[in-house]
């Protein structure tokens, strides 16, 4: 049987879940595809998948901060709205628990933030992935590997 190793390309079905439940579920829907080492997942997540066979199902958790690193309280920054209005819609409303997504500073993809509070003249943002400090659990069937 294959074996996933750094660089495979996997088709699987996975269930990512933290504390308040499922983040990510592929079981109730297509399998996903999606090569190792290309960031798609988290690093100590792949690192757990390798050496699985194909046809594995398993879960595995991961304690608090080990899949998404720990909360950075530096990831909490204040945005101007007039900044916001100046690159996005001069319009928008934000509310506490809005996603946003920003382009990256290279011009190349994009990340999100999530709205965490909104005064009158700026937002602050949670750039913090929504699983960090938090411990995951992560379910797998492995369907192909190559």
């Amino acid at each position: 049987m294959p074996q996933i190793e750094p660089s495979s390309f996997l088709t699987l079905h996975y269930r990512l879940s933290g504390p308040q439940g499922d983040i990510i579920n592929t079981f109730n829907d297509k399998p996903a595809t999606l090569s190792l080492g290309t960031g798609e997942l988290s690093p100590a997540v792949e690192q757990r998948l390798l050496g699985l066979e194909e046809g594995t199902h398993t879960t595995f958790d991961l304690p608090a901060g080990a899949a998404f690193g720990e909360r950075n309280p530096e990831m909490m920054q204040w945005v101007a709205k007039k900044l916001l209005a100046q690159h996005g819609d001069p319009l928008e409303k934000y509310s506490v628990g809005d996603v946003v997504q920003f382009p990256a500073p290279s011009g190349e993809g994009t990340y999100a933030g999530a709205v965490r509070e909104v005064h009158a003249d700026k937002v602050l943002f949670d750039f913090n992935h929504p699983l960090a400090g938090q411990p995951v659990s992560f379910e797998v069937k492995v369907i192909g590997v190559l």
